[in-house]
């Protein structure tokens, strides 16, 4: 089991990113939230096994059709254990 966050950069605000990210995180059983960020960006937090976190940032490393991720800084740290996947408003 891992925890990673997750900075994203580019055109990820107003193209669905946030659910995006929530549907492929419920498909892969992996937990966490979602947020947008003042100035543009979304952050997440990603807890899971190792293989179905790695699958879910490759699919945030693109995004939904309408995105254009420019950027992930991705940090592994310490979390408590997470019941489900939010959006984060």
């Amino acid at each position: 089991m891992i925890c990673v966050r997750v900075r994203v950069s580019g055109r990820v605000q107003g193209v669905g990113y946030r659910y995006f990210a929530k549907t492929h995180a419920t498909e892969l059983e992996v937990k966490g939230w979602v947020r947008n960020l003042p100035g543009g960006g979304v952050e997440s937090l990603l807890q899971g096994e190792k293989q179905k976190v790695g699958e879910l940032l490759n699919l945030m490393k693109t995004g939904p059709a309408q995105a254009m991720v420019s950027g992930m800084d991705i940090s592994d740290i310490q979390c408590k254990e997470l019941e489900d996947f939010k959006v984060v408003y």
